[in-house]
């Protein structure tokens, strides 16, 4: 039954080496930095200079590049959707950072439990704190006169994170884990 699987922490997460390798300090930094980079790109982007009205003209510029020109009346949705596409993308390498930080945190604390468990409690904290940080994203944007903080836009996010994760899960049911084998 695979429930009942003993945990092993998979190399694509972080290697087999704990915290002795590089010292408790390595150790802490090659987890979690992905999610404090993560953070410090949100915390950038939340800022003034990439509101609507400063993204737009480089994204024009990007998008006329690649598709060839737009209508003003037209462009003006194309750019939502791409800020919007990019919320949610965004915010979808978020949850996975999140969610690896926390499966390689509670490696040791759920050493006795099943994988699929262990995989859970990962799932459940990343979501919950990409929930978090898109909600502290969206408030912090309501103080800042030419940015928006909206509800919708944290579900987006969180949408963004949800959506990543699953295919992690579609890929971890699909995928045989081939250490079994060995």
């Amino acid at each position: 039954m695979l429930g009942a699987l003993p945990m092993k922490r998979p190399v694509l997460l972080g290697g087999r080496g704990g915290a002795e390798r590089g010292g408790r300090l390595g150790w802490i930094l090659r987890v979690w930095l992905p999610v404090l980079i993560c953070l410090a790109v949100i915390g950038r982007e939340s800022t003034n200079s990439f509101a609507a009205e400063y993204t737009s003209g480089p994204l024009r510029r990007a998008f006329e590049y690649i598709f060839g020109p737009v209508t003003p009346e037209h462009w003006h949705l194309v750019h939502h959707v791409m800020r919007k596409t990019g919320h949610f993308l965004g915010y979808g390498f978020t949850g996975v950072a999140w969610l690896r930080a926390w499966l390689l945190t509670w490696r040791a604390p759920l050493q006795r439990t099943s994988i699929w468990r262990w995989r859970r409690e990962g799932l459940v904290l990343g979501l919950l704190c990409t929930m978090g940080t898109a909600c502290i994203d969206e408030l912090h944007q309501t103080y800042i006169p030419s940015r928006t903080g909206l509800i919708s836009d944290a579900w987006i996010d969180t949408a963004g994170a949800a959506a990543m994760m699953s295919v992690l899960v579609l890929l971890w049911v699909l995928l045989p884990d081939r250490r079994r084998a060995v």
